[in-house]
C-alpha cells in the first residue's frame, strides 16, 4: 500500500504547457510514458538516486498551474525535481516560444499542438533498460515484458488513480538471474545497464556535459546498445534540448512535408534550417515528429515529391 504522500507542490509553468498533451505523448514504452486519466497523470519510476523508488500524481488546474504529489521513500524534493525533468518543465517554454518567431512553420506547428513539450523517460537508466528489453520485439509485447518484470521486481504503487509499478532499481535488477521472457543474454545486457547505473554513468548531468559525439560513442560501450538506441537514450531521457537529430529517419520527410520541399531533406538542408531552432533542435525536432505521425505523412524512400 502507498501511503498519503508528501505536501502537495506546486508547479508553475514558464509558459505554454499542456498536461493533456504530455498525457497522449506516443513515444516509449505504454508504462513508461504518463497516460491520460481525466485531468490527471500518474507516474512510478526509480528515483534519480537510483536506491529508492518514487511515484507521482499531476494536475493541472484551469489557470496552466500543476499540483504535483509524490509518494514513496526517496526525497520528495528530487522526485518532484525529476518529474519537472521528465515533463520538460525544467526548461523556458518563453524561449522556446521564440523559436516560432523566428520560423513561421515552427511557429504553426506550435499553434496546433499548443503546449506540447517532449515527454522523457524517468532516466537515462531506465531509457537504456527500456532499449535492451525492446530488441527485436514488438514495443506491446517489450512494454507486457517490462511490466511483469516491475511487478515482479521492482514496487507496485497503489495511488489515488490506480495501481503503478516502477521498473527495479539497479541493484534489485542485477539480483535477477533469470525470467520468462529474457533470455541470458539480454539479463546480461540489462545486468551491464544496471552496474552503469550504479557507477553513476548514466546520470543527466553527466551525459550532457559531454558533447553529443562523446556521449553517444560513451553509451554504445554499452551491450547491445548501437547509434539508434544510443540516440534514443540521449535525446529521450537527459532533458538535451538543442542536439539535432540528423539519425531520426522521419524527419527527412516530415520536413519536406512541411517545408514544401521537392525531396526529403538533405542532413545539409536540415542542419541549414534548424539553426533558427536553437536553442531548442530537439524540442523543434520532436514537434515536427510528432505533427507528422498526427498527418501521417509518408516517409523513407517512397516519400519524394512536393507536399
Amino acid at each position: 500500500m502507498t501511503g498519503p504522500g508528501a505536501p502537495e507542490q506546486i508547479i508553475t509553468p514558464d509558459g505554454a504547457f499542456s498536461l493533456a498533451a504530455a498525457a497522449s505523448f506516443g513515444f516509449g514504452p505504454s508504462t513508461g510514458r504518463p497516460k491520460p486519466d481525466g485531468d490527471s497523470m500518474s507516474l512510478a519510476f526509480v528515483a534519480d538516486d537510483m536506491a529508492h523508488y518514487a511515484a507521482a500524481v499531476v494536475t493541472q488546474d484551469s489557470q496552466g498551474m500543476l499540483h504535483c504529489r509524490a509518494y514513496g521513500d526517496a526525497d520528495p524534493e528530487r522526485v518532484i525535481a525529476q518529474v519537472r525533468r521528465v515533463l520538460s518543465l525544467d526548461q523556458s517554454g518563453v524561449a522556446w516560444a521564440e523559436v516560432g518567431a523566428r520560423d513561421p512553420v515552427i511557429a504553426r506547428l506550435q499553434s496546433e499542438l499548443p503546449g506540447l513539450r517532449p515527454i522523457l523517460f524517468h532516466s537515462p537508466y531506465e531509457a537504456a533498460a527500456w532499449s535492451i528489453l525492446s530488441q527485436r520485439r514488438h514495443r506491446t509485447q517489450a512494454t507486457a515484458v517490462r511490466k511483469r518484470l516491475a511487478g515482479a521486481h521492482g514496487r507496485v504503487f497503489t495511488l489515488p488513480t490506480g495501481q503503478f509499478e516502477a521498473f527495479p532499481t539497479p541493484s534489485a535488477l542485477l539480483a535477477i538471474e533469470s525470467f520468462p521472457s529474457l533470455e541470458p543474454q539480454r539479463i546480461e545486457r540489462l545486468h551491464a545497464v544496471a552496474r552503469a547505473a550504479l557507477g553513476g554513468e548514466l546520470e543527466p548531468a553527466r551525459l550532457l556535459d559531454l558533447t553529443p559525439e562523446a556521449a553517444m560513442a560513451d553509451l554504445q560501450r554499452l551491450p547491445g546498445i548501437g547509434p539508434t538506441y544510443a540516440g534514443l537514450i540521449l535525446l529521450r531521457s537527459t532533458g538535451a534540448t538543442d542536439i539535432l537529430t540528423l539519425g531520426e529517419p522521419r524527419l527527412p520527410s516530415y520536413v519536406r512535408h512541411f517545408y514544401g520541399l521537392e525531396r526529403p531533406a538533405t542532413a545539409g538542408e536540415l542542419s541549414s534550417l534548424a539553426e533558427a531552432w536553437r536553442p531548442f533542435r530537439t524540442w523543434a525536432g520532436v514537434l515536427i515528429r510528432v505533427a507528422g505521425d498526427r498527418d501521417g505523412v509518408a516517409w523513407g524512400p517512397q516519400s519524394g515529391g512536393s507536399r
